[in-house]
């Protein structure tokens, strides 16, 4: 989301800004870009050459968001902005449901199970509809339910451990946040 009032001309010099920040891997699922994760928040011209960007990290000591700041820094200096700022948001909170179609397409494309749909930001259940219970992990290997958790914590804090009881495969569960 571009942010903050901007002339008509400089509109454009944002939103594809954006999409160069939006684009940069993350450093820990670099299957997914950050606009696809829900963590980039905002950007915004704030003069000749200058530019402020927001993230939000997946949870409060997420240890990859220095790293996600240079990346981004470094590829919005590669379009010719001198000086840019990011700062970190924490409100309001990032969730899972911030993760897009796409995001939840590739992690299950690179054998990560994506996190179940979520309840709303807010917590009210989205649409003030029935929220769906299920509880269920599916494989992303064979798509079956019928899983196991092996460990809370896989190879980063926000993703699971689990196998598959039909086809025995193991993979990581990308663990609800909402």
């Amino acid at each position: 989301m571009v942010t903050g009032h901007t002339p008509a001309g400089a509109r454009e010099r944002e939103a594809g800004l954006y999409e160069v920040a939006g684009a940069v891997p993350d450093p820990e699922l670099p299957v997914l870009s950050l606009a696809e994760l829900g963590v980039l928040r905002g950007l915004r011209v704030t003069g000749e050459g200058r530019v402020e960007v927001e993230l939000t990290p997946t949870y409060t000591g997420c240890p990859a968001m220095e790293t996600m700041a240079a990346d981004v820094e470094r590829a919005l200096r590669a379009h010719g902005v001198a000086e840019v700022t990011v700062r970190t948001v924490l409100a309001p909170p990032w969730t899972t449901d911030a993760i897009t179609a796409e995001g939840r397409r590739k992690l299950a494309a690179a054998g990560i199970a994506p996190p179940r749909p979520g309840r709303g930001a807010d917590g009210s259940g989205g649409s003030g509809g029935p929220v769906a219970v299920d509880l269920a992990v599916r494989c992303p290997h064979c798509g079956s339910t019928d899983t196991v958790l092996l460990s809370r914590f896989s190879s980063t804090a926000c993703k699971a451990l689990r196998r598959c009881t039909a086809c025995r495969e193991p993979f990581d569960h990308f663990k609800e946040l909402t």
